[in-house]
């Protein structure tokens, strides 16, 4: 676990930031991506939201 998150645009599928929460909690991109997709089925809106506000506030490596 790194000590800050910060988006990783090196492994990005779309803007790093399920790259980026991979690098922080030491858990595989695929299974957070699969999270992300998870979550967007069943609260879309707010899944969408959360993605495009961390993509854009969190810092990058």
């Amino acid at each position: 676990m790194n000590g800050r998150f910060l988006i990783n645009r090196r492994d990005a599928k779309v803007m790093g930031v399920a790259a980026g929460l991979a690098d922080y909690t030491g858990v595989d991109p695929l299974l957070v991506r699969l999270g992300f997709v998870a979550a967007f089925f069943i609260a879309a809106p707010l899944a969408i939201i959360f993605y495009l506000v961390t993509g854009l506030v969190a810092a990058d490596r």
